[in-house]
């Protein structure tokens, strides 16, 4: 096993900086996950960490070996991509030791070792069957026995589960959460989906635009972000955000003028350096209380979406450009047209500068 450190990593295609300045280390049978927008760079980053694009400037080791200038088959890595790549007329067997038998290893080494990655992934008993005989997930299994049983350090993970059904991608995800448990090797994991990357990771890298917006494991992103960007893109329905002018009364209370001139009053544990200025607010819809208290506004609603184990409720707030989405208990008796108080307590605030920098929160 080996951990992997990035330094001022910088790749360019032409004029176009695709990873700017990229300093990350993966510990030692880490299970660290990309996250980010479509084109935020995830996918070379993985690239370039296997050795599939060259690294413009900085430095990269796996363990303790300089690996710019090493071929991919010297790194000590294995890929799965998105797609599955399996040979349609091999059998399974076949499939995952391709690879052992193109480097002469011994027949007797091959079967051991086939033997034992597909019953780590529960497909030993499918070793005769070939591809076109198999679910997406059998398939998927048979792509990532194929890196196992290279044996490598570092396994690196391309948005694996993107071509399987939702049912599908719940079963796989725990499927990978128990192959790391059972190998605890180093894991680096693509993908666009922040509910992958909460449910697997020991740490989330989460990217925009060539660049690393926050690492940390996903419960201190969740509480704590950085900024706007991070706040807004962990988390299922996403942070709403409301944007204004806050100000405070004689009583050390804060009020929020949005751009549209409603008030929202009676804000406690406000940031006193924001007080003044422009700033956001940001709200989680599972923090919204339906209730008259101090802090309430009254919000038309939408749109509702009954979900049975909850309800998602989608209010105006008049002239806001985004609806405020508000989560609700499954039973909840709501329609559109509804008029609702939405309340929240000073330790369900989030509050952002101009600029989208989160600044401390209030204590629970």
């Amino acid at each position: 096993m080996a951990g992997v450190r990035l330094a001022n990593v910088q790749k360019s295609f032409a004029d176009v900086h695709v990873l700017k300045d990229i300093n990350l280390e993966i510990n030692d049978g880490e299970f660290v996950v990309f996250v980010g927008p479509s084109g935020c760079g995830k996918s070379t980053l993985l690239r370039a960490i296997a050795g599939l694009e060259e690294i413009s400037m900085g430095t990269l080791h796996v363990g303790d070996m300089l690996a710019n200038d090493v071929p991919p088959s010297d790194r000590g890595i294995a890929m799965v991509f998105q797609s599955y790549a399996l040979y349609p007329h091999m059998n399974l067997f076949d499939n995952m030791a391709f690879g052992l038998q193109l480097a002469k290893a011994p027949k007797d080494e091959i079967t051991r070792l086939v033997h034992a990655a597909a019953k780590t992934l529960n497909i030993d008993h499918l070793l005769d069957r070939k591809p076109k005989a198999l679910s997406g997930g059998q398939r998927q299994r048979v792509a990532i026995g194929r890196a196992i049983v290279r044996k490598p350090e570092v396994f690196l993970f391309d948005e694996p589960l993107s071509n399987l059904d939702a049912e599908l991608r719940v079963r796989m995800r725990y499927e990978f959460a128990k192959l790391h448990e059972a190998l605890k090797t180093t894991m680096i994991y693509v993908t666009h989906d922040q509910v992958e990357a909460m449910t697997l990771a020991d740490r989330i890298v989460v990217l925009r635009d060539g660049r690393i917006e926050q690492v940390g494991s996903p419960q201190a992103l969740y509480d704590h972000p950085a900024n706007d960007f991070v706040a807004g893109f962990l988390g299922s329905p996403r942070m709403n955000f409301l944007e204004g002018t806050l100000t405070a009364s004689a009583s050390g209370l804060g009020t929020l003028q949005l751009k549209n001139g409603v008030e929202i009053a009676s804000l406690s544990g406000v940031p006193p350096s924001l007080l003044d200025s422009a700033c956001k607010l940001g709200l989680r819809p599972e923090h919204i209380v339906i209730g008259r208290q101090a802090t309430s506004i009254d919000c038309p609603v939408k749109f509702v979406e009954a979900l049975g184990s909850q309800t998602q409720i989608y209010c105006e707030i008049p002239g806001a450009p985004d609806l405020l989405t508000v989560i609700a208990p499954g039973n909840a008796k709501v329609k559109a047209g509804d008029v609702l108080p939405l309340s929240f307590a000073a330790d369900a605030c989030y509050w952002f500068d101009a600029a989208g920098k989160a600044l401390p929160r209030a204590a629970a």
